[in-house]
């Protein structure tokens, strides 16, 4: 009795599921056993790496791209298991639920007569007669013809495993080199090109050079064609950390104040050139140039894997989508002034640089005070002292600029090297809204970057009010994803700052508190009939901005140690403006009348983007970049608009309905 269909079922599924057998096992093993010796590193590792691989790879070859394909080569070999798996049960299911035919049973044929008179002896050449029914000793012809061609199917799935591999491997690489994750071609390969034209001398040349204040000591090294050159570098800046990277690939690595290490530069065949990697550093000027002598002309390289990947513009705007909400790790920035606690004030910032979110889907290689772009809001009473020290846990030097007070800047805004501390302390003798930002070259790379901030020194005798925000604008400039300029980033998945956009004031985005859409989908609040005061700065770097509150009138405006616009109840009781005017730029804020039609989903701000533009103070502001800033506010719904009048060196207004400030 045979159940089930039979082996022939079991015999069908083991047939689809040992289709390319041999080439699945061959392809996904040597994609884990590469894997695994391009992970270790080690002089074995990579010498068998090599022979898996036919000498058409090296370990150091491997990159991210690479990785990723031997990846998805090894993901392949996974599914068509799983693909087989299921054709082989259904092929097995279809053959069990077929009828199995059952076997006839033959009739035995009667042996056919033989006659006496031609029966004979069989002939010995004749051979051995063939057996009747089955015979376990014979040997026939067709078993080991079957053999040769499984054994050739078996080599063929071998070498076709081995293929894919190497196939993998040399996509990768040359994907690598288009992206500029190993040296390309006019780097190590255009090295070695070069090489072929240059007998190696087997000759040494060691120059020493100094990193120091943006500069390196030579910048100009000649080196005799086919001699080796060995750099002895040390960092002597006693304050910023530096490193050398060369046209080749070869670096350094980041060397702090008082540090050195040894560059192997390897044999030089043609000009080439060299730079330092930290942001900025390269656009301060901070290269070296290497000069072949004796080499044949036309042999330079210009600038190896730095330059690799260069088929994106650098000035090209990187694409933020400004409608969408921010993502689920991004905390929203609360825009509330914190109060000042007392006379005697101490503060810390840590700087730490991070990849922080500043608009949907657009991570910035950032510099911060306190891990986000926009450090925190210090807030002071007039004629306080406040200590603020400075931390820097980051991995190149980073200062702090205080634009409250007034301190000589040699000590206290110094830049510190990483690990280190500083203490700087001032006198908030002054009321408004003030920068604080990082004064180290170059500058404006690290404002960009996020290392920016608020000071709010409030006068005396403000009016009251019901709600009190602090907005600090900032615009960043990118390096799109691909451009040169795009590996040095520190943080995976981020865009490190472009100096290049910079000098092209090209922002990609302008924000407010850090992050371009956090108030569209979280707005600031204010219920009908409060009074609101806004403290808004300016930060830059580059660009100012017109502020406006989108269907609301100011009512006060202060802007730059002056009023623009006053209300009525300030003539006569010498506001706070007046008593806090004691030179020049000292009291920039002022109250917002009141909050009218506002809805409690409905946003209280909008930023209408860096315009150029003067409008009525009454309307917007246009406050440049860096400077003393403006606190605003808006008239009553159906009231007739004020009438400004010069009162007493400042600005009152004067019309029907508008009542004084309580």
């Amino acid at each position: 009795m045979t159940l089930g269909g039979g082996p022939r079922a079991t015999t069908a599924a083991l047939a689809v599921m040992s289709r390319g057998a041999v080439s699945r096992v061959v392809a996904y093993n040597l994609v884990v056993a590469l894997f695994v010796l391009a992970e270790r590193a080690t002089a074995g590792s990579g010498a068998l790496f090599s022979a898996l691989t036919l000498g058409t790879a090296d370990a150091q070859d491997v990159g991210s791209l690479s990785r990723v394909v031997l990846s998805l080569l090894g993901f392949a070999v996974l599914v068509s298991f799983v693909v087989l798996l299921v054709l082989a049960v259904r092929t097995s299911s279809r053959l069990r639920g077929a009828a199995v035919p059952a076997p006839t049973p033959s009739r035995p044929e009667a042996p056919a007569p033989v006659s006496p008179a031609r029966s004979e002896p069989p002939s010995p050449s004749a051979g051995p007669s063939p057996s009747v029914g089955p015979s376990t000793g014979s040997r026939t012809g067709p078993a080991p013809a079957a053999a040769a061609p499984m054994d050739r199917r078996a080599l063929t799935g071998a070498l076709l495993g081995l293929g894919s591999v190497l196939g993998a491997t040399a996509l990768g690489g040359s994907l690598d080199r288009s992206q500029g994750s190993i040296p390309d071609a006019a780097g190590t390969a255009g090295a070695a090109a070069s090489a072929a034209a240059v007998t190696p001398t087997g000759e040494t040349t060691t120059i020493a050079v100094s990193m120091a204040a943006m500069r390196f000591t030579p910048d100009r090294l000649e080196v005799p064609a086919g001699n080796t050159l060995v750099i002895e570098l040390s960092n002597d800046d006693p304050h910023d950390v530096h490193d050398l990277v060369l046209a080749t690939g070869a670096t350094s690595g980041r060397l702090r104040p008082g540090e050195s290490t040894v560059l192997d530069g390897g044999v030089v065949a043609h000009d080439m050139e060299g730079w330092c990697s930290i942001v900025g550093h390269r656009a301060m000027g901070m290269t070296l140039s290497i000069v072949a002598t004796g080499a044949a002309t036309g042999t330079s390289a210009d600038g190896g894997a730095v330059a690799a990947g260069s088929g994106t513009d650098e000035l090209a705007r990187v694409p933020a989508d400004m409608m969408a909400a921010p993502g689920p790790a991004f905390a929203v920035r609360d825009a509330r002034l914190p109060a000042a606690t007392g006379p005697q004030q101490r503060v810390t910032l840590e700087v730490v640089e991070v990849a922080a979110e500043i608009a949907p889907g657009v991570t910035m290689d950032a510099m911060t005070y306190g891990g986000a772009v926009v450090g925190p809001v210090l807030c002071s009473e007039l004629g306080a002292r406040l200590t603020v020290d400075l931390v820097n846990h980051g991995s190149m030097g980073h200062s702090l600029d205080l634009h409250a007070g007034r301190v000589s800047p040699d000590e206290a805004m110094r830049t510190i090297p990483p690990g280190e501390r500083l203490e700087y302390a001032i006198t908030t003798d002054h009321s408004g809204i003030w920068l604080y930002h990082c004064s180290t070259m170059p500058m404006s790379v690290h404002l960009s970057a996020g290392m920016v901030g608020a000071l709010v020194v409030p006068p005396p005798e403000l009016a009251p009010v019901e709600r009190e925000y602090v907005l600090v604008q900032s615009e960043h400039y990118l390096v799109p994803a691909g451009a040169p300029g795009s590996e040095s980033t520190t943080h995976e998945g981020a865009l490190p700052v472009s100096p290049v956009k910079i000098a092209a004031e090209r922002p990609d985005l302008t924000v407010f508190n850090g992050h371009a859409t956090q108030y569209v989908h979280s707005p600031l609040e204010a219920r009908v009939g409060e009074r609101v005061r806004l403290w808004v700065l300016a930060a830059g770097p580059s660009r100012g901005i017109s502020f406006h509150v989108v269907g609301g009138v100011f009512d006060t405006v202060f802007k730059e140690g002056a009023y623009l616009l006053a209300s009525r109840g300030r003539r006569g009781r010498r506001g706070a403006g007046a008593r806090s005017r004691r030179g020049p730029g000292r009291f920039r804020g002022a109250g917002l009348r009141r909050a009218r039609h506002l809805h409690r989903r409905e946003p209280l701000l909008r930023g209408d983007g860096a315009r150029r533009s003067r409008p009525d103070p009454r309307h917007g502001l246009s406050i440049p970049p860096g400077r003393a800033r403006p606190v605003a506010g808006e008239r009553p719904c159906g009231r007739p608009a004020p009438v400004p009048r010069r009162v007493g060196g400042a600005r009152s207004t004067r019309g029907r309905g508008i009542p004084s400030a309580p």
